[in-house]
């Protein structure tokens, strides 16, 4: 189990995505960036006469984001593909996501099941061609030492 004992650094990150229809796990081509977020909904337990409000935790969710430089071939593998058709897919079926925040030997990885919920393609006359990936968890996050 190699840890990162050191800040951590976006280059070496990596973003996996399993094909819904064919389930096979592949890397995405030319992510410049994901942003996953976690959140624990509150429920109030005040009672009358208290001084302070009360909460208890509630439900837990996942969602996120990631950027990339949009591509027709998506290098070696069919990443970038199976994101778009699972965005446009009827079935809303949940796929299984790996994020490695400072790359596949050292940190950790997050793993959940997620939905595909959006995908924007933005081309200007002065840049590169980007995509931006809009993921929701169904269920929970993991997170896994490397």
């Amino acid at each position: 189990m190699a840890t990162n004992n050191a800040a951590y650094t976006g280059e070496s990150g990596v973003v996996k995505f399993t094909d819904v229809d064919t389930s096979a796990v592949t890397a995405v081509a030319s992510v410049r960036s994901f942003t996953i977020d976690q959140e624990v909904q509150t429920i109030e337990s005040t009672v009358m006469g208290s001084g302070n409000r009360t909460y208890l935790p509630g439900l837990r969710q996942f969602s996120g984001t990631m950027d990339l430089f949009f591509r027709d071939d998506d290098g070696n593998g069919a990443g970038q593909t199976a994101l778009f058709d699972a965005a446009n897919s009827t079935q809303s079926v949940a796929t299984s996501i790996e994020l490695y925040p400072s790359g596949e030997t050292a940190g950790i990885k997050l793993s959940g099941n997620v939905i595909i919920t959006g995908h924007s393609i933005t081309a200007n006359f002065d840049g590169m061609t980007e995509a931006t990936v809009t993921f929701q968890g169904s269920n929970n996050l993991t997170r896994t030492n490397l």
